[in-house]
């Protein structure tokens, strides 16, 4: 709430004359006297973004000045401005108690980036100054996990917060995408477009009393009524497909060369610095770093130079994250402009690993775009290096500077906001996440205790005759990760401590650990009504 002064011409000169450090009036106190515009100026209170002060404004006394004097003002003219004079009917204070203030929230979603990709996650070419610097200053957790290898189910957990079997949307695309009929079983069909009976992120958000708004990829629907606009989001721009010539919905003219990243993060900024007296939600979803592997050429050439490093060795790909990078760093700079960093949660991920590690798996000679090592495979498969990626928060003040290896997985994320932004879950929608709250503040200390579980009843392909994943299903019980292909019901077992990498199989050496961790798995399957794969009638 802002109370204005009188005189215009008086208040002209306030921006330039009159410094209050701290003045309280009531429980309240004036932050700044910020410059005026050219017909008035205004005392801006502290805390009334949030929670507006409840007194009435009844007259303008020529005391102002005086009192203001008093409280630290170090120049001070005899100008006959007002003071407020506030009443409270039925409280001897002149002003309400203050109330919880609501954090922002930025999210900040890659694509395709995998969990090796950032200097913070050990690249040693891939440069990604501000995004370790996001990871310097907050908590990095090195298990986190998406429900989906792959782009489409990911996202529909981010927005949903429930697993693949409650929204119908298991990977990418009908199920003809790929030779299935050259294959035992007949894939589950996979649902499109995220059903309209959902509440998403955005929708929590807006009912919470967020302005929210999303510039990206959003892959849960092209049509009308499937756009995030009509999802829960205020504004909302969707792009993917192409890096530059990119197509935007709605449609919308930028300068020719313009690159899609920066494109995306000047729609994002200006969202920020529109939304900035009140509580915002900002979902950030980049087409980068998804092919076609398309990168601005000075970055391209910068990277050119660079020594490589192991499976990172792609300039264009270099550049490509080097473009996610500094979106991250323009956003981070904007809240520090308008000092609104302290208040701010910004959280980092990717929505599954990397386009690498096929080499290594034998499913192809050549090519890989990078490298996901130590983590076995990439994008498309259960192993750990299709489907754990990185996660950053950082929240000054409230979440504490670390590392923690406790998991998070997607369907997290609504959970986590919904009690971040103090509302409820929407009705008639089962959770199948948790809020993070308590872990992000112990910075990984409070853990939920809680077993993860996948289910993809689909093909992925990787070539001519060879399969990022046929039909599987996984589950990740403590530091146990078991994987089941349905095809011929063979189980492998892994110490994710002890092996990373997933080198050897455990389940021979450890069959009750298998049947335990099956059981797990299948009454999953049947509590949350999860459909399989049938023969593949031929």
């Amino acid at each position: 709430m802002r109370f204005w002064l009188a005189s215009r011409e008086e208040n002209a000169q306030i921006g330039g004359q009159l410094r209050v450090p701290s003045c309280q009036i009531g429980t309240g106190s004036i932050r700044e006297i910020r410059r005026p515009t050219r017909d008035t100026g205004y005392l801006d209170l502290a805390g009334t973004r949030e929670n507006p002060f409840r007194g009435k404004i009844t007259d303008l006394k020529a005391t102002a000045l005086t009192n203001l004097h008093s409280h630290g003002a170090t120049t001070v003219r005899p100008l006959l401005v007002g003071v407020l004079s506030l009443l409270c009917a039925t409280s001897p204070a002149a002003f309400a108690a203050d109330a919880p203030v609501k954090p922002n929230i930025i999210f900040i979603l890659a694509d395709d980036l995998g969990w090796t990709d950032l200097g913070c996650q050990g690249s040693k070419y891939y440069k990604t100054p501000n995004i370790d610097k996001l990871a310097s200053v907050g908590l990095r957790f090195t298990h986190g996990y998406t429900c989906g290898p792959n782009c489409q189910p990911t996202r529909a957990a981010l927005m949903t917060g429930q697993y693949g079997p409650r929204t119908g949307i298991y990977t990418v695309g009908g199920i003809e995408r790929f030779d299935w009929k050259s294959r035992p079983l007949r894939p589950v069909e996979n649902v499109q477009k995220l059903p309209l009976d959902r509440s998403t992120v955005g929708d929590v958000m807006k009912s919470a009393g967020y302005a929210t708004g999303m510039f990206g990829k959003w892959h849960l629907g092209q049509d009308d009524a499937s756009h995030p606009s009509k999802r829960g989001f205020d504004q909302a721009i969707v792009s993917m497909g192409k890096h530059f010539n990119f197509v935007t919905q709605p449609k919308l003219e930028y300068p020719k060369g313009t690159y899609l990243a920066d494109f995306l993060t000047d729609k994002a900024v200006d969202f920020i610095k529109r939304n900035k007296e009140k509580p915002f939600f900002l979902y950030l979803p980049h087409f980068g770093v998804h092919s076609p592997f398309e990168a601005k050429p000075d970055l391209v050439a910068k990277f050119k130079e660079q020594p490589t490093a192991g499976g990172h060795n792609d300039p264009t790909y270099a550049a490509m994250i080097a473009s996610v990078d500094e979106s991250v760093g323009r956003l981070l700079a904007t809240l520090d402009e308008l000092k609104l960093a302290e208040n701010t949660i910004v959280i980092f991920s990717s929505d599954n690993g990397g386009v690498g590690g096929y080499v290594r798996e034998g499913l192809k000679k050549s090519g890989d775009i990078t490298d996901n090592a130590p983590l076995r495979s990439g994008k498309g498969s259960l192993y750990e290096g299709g489907v754990r990626v990185p996660w950053i928060v950082r929240w000054p003040g409230k979440v504490p500077v670390g590392i923690t290896d406790t998991p998070i997985i997607s369907v997290d994320l609504l959970p986590t906001l919904i009690e971040l932004g103090g509302t409820k879950a929407p009705a008639n929608q089962t959770l199948d996440g948790v809020s993070m709250v308590e872990c992000f503040t112990s910075g990984g200390k409070k853990a939920p205790t809680r077993d993860l579980f996948w289910h993809f009843p689909g093909y992925l392909g990787a070539g001519q005759g060879t399969w990022r994943t046929t039909p599987a299903g996984a589950i990740r019980s403590g530091n146990w990760k078991l994987i089941e292909f349905f095809e011929d019901g063979k189980k492998e077992l892994y110490d994710l401590r002890a092996d990373e990498s997933q080198k050897t199989s455990l389940a021979e050496k450890n069959p009750d650990k298998v049947a335990e961790l099956h059981a797990k798995l299948v009454a999953w399957r049947k509590a949350i009504s999860a459909p399989m794969p049938t023969p593949n009638k031929k």
